[in-house]
């Protein structure tokens, strides 16, 4: 770490180590390999020659292992055949500023050293952190920042210096998902495409390395959004990811819901029900958008699709009046109004809201009506009403056929620019029976999105496009302008597969997993929405996150997907629609979870499912 650009250890939103250089002997070891070791861990190999009778040949090999918790250690080999004696220098710096700073480009100067114990410390008015060594150094030099060991190697023989780094008062960083209480299973799987296998693997240990306990209640947890600038709860992204990774059982949904629950608004007042988050920029388009909004209403969303999934009926009661509440408030919003607006006066009415908003409608009123609660029949009425008004208001007729407009203007106008967050009308939610809810597209109009989804214009052989590419202000590295953003992809594979779209939904399918490849599996909440080429790879967004949770997520979406599990544990059946067309060839899953038991299944070449394991009583159909 140089302390250039967004290098560095944060902690609590702050960089508490900028700078970690290493010279042996005097020099900088030559680096060989840089890699993510796993979704906690980064390895560093770099190799040295200690004298220049040694030939071209190193004989010396440098490993340097960073871990997320604030651990780096530093071991040296020696391969040469005679012992050797080796000064090893650390070089250590920090600017202790905050992510917003760094974001920005306006961190300030290195902060002075001082000698603190086996290791250095800087302070600041907003805190303080230090570095302390395993051994202790021979030499400590705070104006240089700088700690210094000699290191005697035999031949064949290894040594290591350890480093943690933490601000003060702060305790060990411990992974939850490291624990025997981690509420994923541990699934797994095979088939034709290697790449499955790696990616499904690779997912799961992602959300195990985000996983935060809630500190007033240590038995519930929630995904961090992702490192390293989302290292916190965001509500509407830890719903998303948690409704994605159901088939590894619902503890995770529960967790999730149980800490939102705890932090809703409650009162008198327009806002009362509200899942409280975040402004998020919205793209070139439209103004920043409230992921409040969005929080509030995938809470009932989840809780009803935990439900069919396996939540059990106690669970499921605990967590029923916080969802009341917030189908409450979608009502009260409303009002007369056909459409659900932006929180803030004089916001566009959006259609990605719409489409969030008729979701949870559709799935609340049927939660409402299994635990015999009151209002889903209100709740129906207005999504009924919803759907002509939207078909006639959003949609946009032009000479391809026509598309749904982004949005409507204060004054009326549509904002008519393509970008990914028109999949969201294609994720409709799950409802008893193994059946879809029905969408605010009518049959032509999905149709036509579908098409639109699966062109160039969209599809940027990787993988969705934020924006089209045909769009004035089309940017490929455009977080909302244009990049591939995993989330949006993986839910237009899964909504194209059920709307019966296979051809555009394999497409996108096939472009993410080849570009997981270049990530070594680990999926980036983004990347640059750049044409794929003959013999090109995708091109890494500098300010995304990774590991994170929504494309962890998605990565159990995308291939679990290829199954079409549509459970309804309450009703004791599970439904089976697989992708007929097998666009990666067989595939199995095994370790799943439905009705709280394993659940293994698999779909052959020929696109027929076969289940390998299911709860006892648990009806299959197809």
């Amino acid at each position: 770490m140089t302390g250039q650009g967004l290098e560095g250890f944060y902690r609590g939103g702050r960089r508490v180590l900028s700078r970690c250089e290493i010279r042996v002997g005097g020099r900088e070891p030559l680096a060989v390999q840089a890699r993510m070791a796993s979704a906690d861990r980064a390895r560093f190999v770099g190799t040295l020659r200690t004298s220049p009778q040694a030939g071209p040949d190193p004989d010396v090999v440098v490993e340097r292992n960073r871990f997320a918790d604030g651990t780096e250690r530093i071991t040296l080999h020696n391969a040469a055949p005679r012992p050797v004696r080796l000064p090893v220098e650390v070089v250590l710096g920090t600017d202790l500023a905050d992510l917003g700073s760094i974001a920005s480009g306006t961190a300030g100067p290195e902060l002075p050293a001082s000698v603190c114990g086996s290791g250095l410390r800087w302070s600041s008015p907003t805190g303080n952190a230090s570095v302390t060594a395993e051994p202790p150094p021979s030499d400590a030099l705070a104006s240089a920042g700088l700690l210094r060991w000699e290191l005697d190697l035999p031949p064949g023989g290894s040594r290591s210096v350890e480093l943690r780094v933490r601000p003060d008062g702060a305790g060990p960083v411990r992974a939850v998902g490291r624990a025997a209480t981690s509420p994923l299973a541990a699934a797994s799987a095979e088939g034709d495409d290697p790449g499955v296998s790696a990616l499904l693997r690779t997912s799961i240990e992602d959300l195990q390395a985000l996983l935060l306990r809630d500190s007033a209640n240590p038995a519930d947890t929630h995904l961090a959004a992702g490192a390293p600038w989302r290292c916190g709860l965001a509500p509407a992204d830890a719903l998303v990811a948690a409704r994605m990774a159901l088939p590894l059982g619902t503890g995770l949904a529960a967790g999730t819901l149980r800490i939102l629950a705890r932090t809703q608004l409650t009162g008198p007042g327009p806002q009362s029900g509200m899942i409280p988050g975040p402004r998020r920029d919205a793209g070139p388009y439209l103004p920043p958008q409230c992921t409040g909004t969005e929080a509030t209403l995938l809470f009932p969303v989840l809780l009803a699709e935990a439900r069919r999934w396996g939540l059990g009926e106690q669970e499921t009661e605990e967590l029923l009046p916080a969802a009341e509440r917030c189908l409450t408030w979608l009502r009260t919003t409303v009002g007369d109004s056909t459409y659900l607006g932006d929180p803030h006066p004089g916001g566009p009415i959006r259609c990605e809201t719409q489409a969030h908003a008729h979701r949870a409608a559709l799935l609340g009123a049927e939660l409402l009506d299994a635990c015999g609660r009151t209002g889903g029949a209100a709740l129906r009425e207005w999504a009924q009403a919803l759907r002509p008004a939207f078909r006639e208001d959003f949609w946009l007729d032009d000479r391809g056929g026509g598309r749904p407009a982004a949005a409507r203007a204060p004054d009326g106008r549509p904002v008519p620019h393509l970008g990914a967050s028109a999949v969201h009308l294609l994720d409709t939610g799950l409802l008893g029976g193994g059946t879809v809810a029905p969408g605010l597209l009518d049959k032509v109009q999905t149709e036509k999105l579908a098409r639109l989804l699966g062109s160039p214009v969209m599809d940027s052989g990787w993988g969705l496009r934020g924006l089209g590419a045909k769009e004035p202000g089309f940017n490929p590295f455009g977080h909302r302008a244009g990049a591939v953003r995993i989330q949006e992809t993986a839910l237009a594979v899964a909504g194209l597969a059920a709307a019966g779209y296979e051809k555009e939904a394999s497409s996108l399918l096939r472009g993410v997993l080849e570009a997981a490849e270049s990530f070594a599996h680990r999926l980036p909440e983004m990347y640059a929405g750049e044409q794929r080429t003959e013999g090109s790879a995708p091109l890494p967004h500098p300010a995304a996150c990774r590991p994170a949770a929504t494309p962890a997520g998605a990565g159990i979406l995308l291939l679990t997907t290829l199954a079409g599990i549509r459970p309804d544990a309450p009703a004791g059946t599970v439904t089976l629609r697989p992708v007929r067309s097998a666009p990666l060839g067989e595939v199995g899953f095994t370790g799943l979870r439905v009705a709280g038991a394993p659940f293994s299944v698999r779909v052959s070449r020929l696109g027929l499912v076969m289940v390998e394991e299911a709860a006892d009583g648990l009806q299959l159909g197809a």
